[in-house]
């Protein structure tokens, strides 16, 4: 057999080679996603509607109001999840239809799953099980943490809800926030989400700048990706698995914004866009446990970048 041309990958497929930053994208989005993905990068670049994200997101919800089928694609099986939650309500929010109505069969689910601290765990036991990722510790009893509780309650309160459940949730939100004496990136980022939408503005901003100096004190995010081996990985991590400023950073309307120089946001963009793939796909750098996790998680981990590089007017 005579050896295969040494061609692009996109070639391979019959398609033009595509310059682009979105059209690369959009090959691989329309090549490697699940539908709920296809639908969002539609609507977020091809004028698609919100009702057909809607839909897909349908196919995630259980008869008790939660959200499972690994919609978080590192909590997988049939048990109603505080991240596929927190995961379930960023798609609403992010294509406006997080509101009181869409969102009330989870709000009363979500005591069922509440630790008696108030907050929601990382992972409620129903999982045990059903496969989820090594990382995330199954435990009979588990506390709330920010992963989830912080990113459910900063939806929901950006979006102008109210419930009973919110108050010893957000109680619960500046408590832990403001406790945190160290920290790793998933919880900064959680933390964040929990900031930018509580409504008590002026509170958020100093819990805010609090947060941002233990981010730089302890060297969480890196600030110069020409230098990424010089800031520490935290030890439940993979080998490589940094974050970024535009990994905190994905909108520049965040709190999050006084904690960088104009330098540093500008060169992490430029990293991001460096790093998508020849087949129009960005990198996951986290450990990937699983086909289907490993699958699953390029496309949205894609997603994510083109909408911090549209947010940062760089798309």
């Amino acid at each position: 057999m005579a050896d295969a041309p040494s061609v692009p990958f996109l070639h391979n497929l019959g398609r033009p080679r595509v310059r682009t930053v979105l059209e690369r994208a959009e090959w691989f989005v329309w090549l490697s996603a699940r539908p709920l993905e296809q639908h969002r990068f539609a609507h977020h670049f091809l004028g698609g509607g919100a009702d057909a994200v809607e839909t897909a997101l349908a196919a995630y919800v259980r008869p008790d109001g939660g959200y499972a089928y690994a919609l978080e694609a590192d909590v997988r099986g049939p048990s109603s999840q505080p991240l596929a939650a927190a995961a379930a309500l960023n798609v609403l929010d992010e294509i406006g239809r997080c509101d009181a109505a869409r969102t009330a069969r989870l709000r009363s689910h979500l005591p069922s799953l509440t630790s008696p601290d108030g907050g929601l765990p990382t992972l409620h036991p129903g999982i045990a099980g059903y496969p989820s990722s090594a990382v995330l510790t199954v435990r009979p009893n588990p506390p709330g943490s920010l992963l989830a509780t912080g990113v459910i309650v900063g939806r929901l309160h950006r979006n102008g809800i109210e419930d009973p459940w919110l108050d010893a949730a957000t109680e619960f939100c500046w408590q832990a926030v403001d406790g945190l004496t160290s920290s790793h990136p998933y919880e900064v980022e959680a933390a964040l989400a929990f900031l930018d939408g509580v409504p008590d503005r002026g509170r958020a901003a100093k819990s805010a700048q609090r947060l941002g100096e233990l981010v730089r004190d302890q060297r969480l995010v890196v600030t110069d990706p020409a230098r990424a081996e010089e800031f520490p990985v935290h030890p439940a991590y993979a080998a490589g698995e940094y974050h970024y400023v535009t990994d905190v950073l994905r909108s520049p309307r965040s709190l999050a914004r006084e904690w960088f120089t104009e330098q540093e946001v500008a060169r992490c963009l430029d990293h991001l866009a460096a790093v998508q793939q020849e087949d129009g796909g960005w990198p996951v750098l986290w450990r990937l446990w699983a086909p289907g996790s490993a699958a699953e998680w390029r496309p949205i981990v894609t997603l994510d970048a083109l909408r911090t590089l549209r947010a940062h007017g760089r798309l």
